[in-house]
């Protein structure tokens, strides 16, 4: 089975036509007003409203209400939620919409014992835990620590980049990996075309 490939943190609509012009899967738009890569709910919609069809398109929040979550999905259009805060296995399937829960990894312990609070997760993310951060950090970790014959699907996160993806993936063997600073440019937020396809390239060619 294929690796897919989530672009996340998209800002402009060029940058999701670039991505998915690379072959991406999904595209992601962060919700979290403490990102430097946050979208309203109408820029949102307007990216999503100009991308061809068979687009998935995922809104990542930080500790919303249930309601909250469902209205800006229900205006924005995105299909997946994707939670990065304290949230509950109770409150992410309250939204009403199949969600992703990013899981920070620290040690081999914490998969385990984190992702037992998410049965209804359709996805766990596994990103790098780095202090007073939600993700987006540009930092990896051990990929030693990747679990083995894992019930649920396993998306890869955290610092990679094209030099490294294919090794990440030949490592890990993840349904899916996740990037979002590691296809940018010097500006937060905004997807450098070349970095976009040699990143995919990469990815094609691991898995």
């Amino acid at each position: 089975m294929r690796v897919r490939a989530k672009i996340c943190g998209i800002t402009r609509a060029a940058d999701a036509r670039a991505a998915v012009d690379a072959g991406c899967d999904a595209l992601g738009f962060n919700f979290y007003r403490g990102s430097p890569r946050f979208v309203t709910p109408s820029q949102a919609r307007q990216i999503i409203a100009s991308l061809p069809p068979f687009v998935t398109c995922v809104g990542l929040f930080v500790d919303p209400t249930p309601d909250e979550a469902r209205r800006v999905a229900t205006e924005v259009g995105v299909g997946v939620l994707q939670f990065h805060g304290d949230e509950s296995d109770e409150c992410c399937a309250a939204a009403g919409f199949p969600f992703i829960k990013a899981v920070n990894i620290s040690n081999a312990e914490d998969v385990a014992r984190l992702a037992g609070r998410y049965p209804r997760a359709t996805a766990l993310l596994l990103d790098a835990a780095v202090p007073n951060l939600r993700g987006g950090t540009g930092a990896t970790f051990d990929w030693a620590m990747w679990p083995r014959d894992f019930a649920q699907p396993l998306i890869l996160s955290g610092g990679l980049t094209a030099d490294n993806v294919a090794e990440a993936i030949a490592r890990t063997h993840p349904y899916a990996v996740d990037v979002s600073s590691g296809v940018e440019g010097a500006t937060k937020g905004q997807k450098d075309p070349a970095k976009l396809n040699a990143f995919m390239r990469e990815v094609r060619r691991a898995g």
